[in-house]
């Protein structure tokens, strides 16, 4: 498709493309760190749409810190399905009627670790476009199966961080948002101890908004990397391990039942391996 607005989905699709081969290397120097045998790596395998465009997946499983890591970055576009342009027309997105192509690009991260002590976490950021509108979304939340105060408290500080560089409203609305948005109303209780999470931004000012959109990508390494350096080689126990496995139920309940993200990468047939790589390896339920 062509349009007066490629050249940003170009700069927003490369960018997301260079923090997911930053985030890739910074994982395999994790492995590189503290494993005793051969260290985890990546298996990269190129996706594709049917109706146009594809990604990255890119996943390591079986590592010594991770025990299953998806880092996809994609770029797609086409036209969306009937039931996709009723639920953009219900979120005010204006012109499904009359055109309902899109381009989307994005990078989606979840990780699942070997540790028990050592928390699971999420992180995307994305951009999506339609012929009469833009806007970004994402964010990054934590979610440990035995939490401690201090990693909770250290990565709140780091989205903090990424918000405040930009509004002093940021913060508080998306960590509010968050908060309600990976809530499981089944279980009544959240599935992790939250973060940040923001959709629909368009502020009228693209270069504000991707430059947001850009921070809170890179506060995810800081915000991350420290909490995982602190427990990956605390010692545990079987019974931590059956909490942690019961943990990841929850998880993998959320993002089948409630994730917008899984939806619409599966009605949109994008890659169903890619859209699922967020489901943990194994998982218990009682």
């Amino acid at each position: 498709m062509t349009d007066p607005f490629d050249s940003r989905n170009a700069v927003a699709a490369a960018w997301f493309r260079t923090l997911r081969d930053r985030i890739v290397a910074a994982f395999e120097g994790l492995e590189d760190r503290f494993a005793t045998g051969k260290p985890g790596r990546f298996e990269v395998t190129p996706t594709s749409r049917a109706d146009g465009g594809g990604g990255i997946m890119s996943v390591m499983r079986g590592g010594a810190v991770f025990e299953k890591v998806g880092v996809n970055w994609s770029e797609v576009h086409g036209v969306l399905g009937e039931k996709a342009q009723r639920a953009m027309a219900a979120r005010g997105v204006p012109g499904m009627d009359s055109d309902p192509r899109f381009w989307a690009s994005g990078i989606s991260l979840v990780a699942h670790m070997q540790n028990p002590h050592a928390p699971a976490v999420h992180m995307n950021t994305r951009m999506f476009w339609t012929p009469g509108a833009w806007w970004f979304g994402g964010g990054s939340d934590l979610n440990p199966c035995i939490e401690y105060a201090e990693d909770t408290a250290h990565f709140h500080a780091e989205m903090k961080k990424a918000c405040d560089a930009h509004s002093p409203d940021y913060y508080p609305k998306f960590k509010a948002w968050a908060d309600e948005y990976f809530f499981i109303p089944h279980r009544g209780r959240a599935r992790g101890v939250g973060g940040i999470f923001y959709d629909d931004l368009n502020t009228g000012d693209w270069h504000r908004d991707f430059a947001f959109t850009r921070s809170v990508g890179e506060a995810f390494l800081p915000a991350f990397l420290p909490v995982t350096e602190r427990r990956v080689q605390t010692p545990w126990t079987e019974a931590d391990r059956e909490v942690q496995l019961q943990h990841r139920g929850l998880y993998a309940e959320y993002n089948l039942v409630y994730d917008r993200g899984t939806k619409f990468g599966l009605e949109t047939g994008h890659d169903a391996n890619a859209v699922l790589m967020s489901l943990p390896p194994v998982a218990k339920w009682y």
